[in-house]
């Protein structure tokens, strides 16, 4: 009984900001106050005409898409050799495709920032798509690792056996069985890339912001309730796709538990 109440309050600890949130996204005042003074959705319909911010939320889908299929172009094959294969340097390789998870974002953004800058590369497409592929990359070799690695290698054996070549097997028997993996991973590179701002800040340039970026920039100079209407957006957004991955899916069984 007493773990469940201090899980309880550390889940309310958690929460208890969006709440806020949640309150001021529809709150009629002019300005950041709780409570607010009335109810109303005019900053919804604001967001939606605010031509900038909604251009950034653009950019970023579409950042993220790219980042997604390249992390999963990379990762799914970089976690198949580490589950299935049995090469020397094996265990360096897994440490060095998810040693970005062990840094600060801070330092990882300012460490990219130095090697870009050489190359010329802040500030453009390709250096933002490369940023972020750094941080979702991890996530996606460490889950489809674990899911590779829990499948049974048996049907893989049997369809060798039976004379189909090594690529039938991985298309027609290894990627079905692992789907569900490669969704959940997909989904949160997904998530992880739309929502990155700390190297965002740091890659991105004037002319070039993703969305966080712009939120950032807005709330610099501006005190209106407008930022915690995006907030509210993206947090049913985010929440709309993990509740997805787990009615179709279930966590679990994504990582092959």
């Amino acid at each position: 009984m007493l773990f469940r109440a201090l899980v309880s309050c550390g889940y309310a600890f958690l929460l208890a900001p969006g709440v806020f949130v949640f309150a001021i996204a529809f709150s009629s005042d002019r300005f950041l106050t709780f409570p607010p003074p009335g109810l109303s959705l005019r900053w919804f319909v604001a967001l939606w005409r605010h031509e900038e911010l909604m251009a950034a939320m653009q950019r970023s889908a579409i950042l993220a898409s790219v980042v997604t299929l390249l992390a999963l172009a990379i990762g799914v094959p970089a976690a198949y050799a580490i589950a299935r294969l049995r090469f020397p340097g094996r265990e360096a390789v897994f440490s060095a495709l998810t040693a970005p998870l062990l840094l600060p974002t801070l330092v990882l953004g300012l460490g990219i920032l130095l090697v870009f800058f050489p190359f010329g590369l802040a500030a453009t497409w390709p250096g933002l798509a490369i940023a972020h592929l750094a941080v979702t990359l991890p996530f996606v070799v460490r889950i489809m690792a674990t899911a590779l690695a829990t499948l049974p290698p048996d049907l893989e054996d049997a369809a060798a056996t039976l004379g189909a070549p090594p690529l039938t097997v991985v298309r027609r028997v290894t990627l079905p069985l692992a789907l569900p993996g490669v969704i959940a991973s997909g989904a949160l590179a997904f998530l992880i890339s739309f929502d990155e701002v700390v190297i965002s800040l740091f890659i991105a340039g004037p002319r070039l912001s993703t969305l966080p970026v712009a939120m950032y920039r807005y709330v610099e100079g501006n005190t209106d309730p407008l930022v915690a209407a995006l907030a509210v957006v993206l947090i049913v957004f985010s929440l709309a796709i993990v509740l997805l991955v787990e009615r179709l899916l279930g966590f679990m069984r994504a990582v092959g538990r």
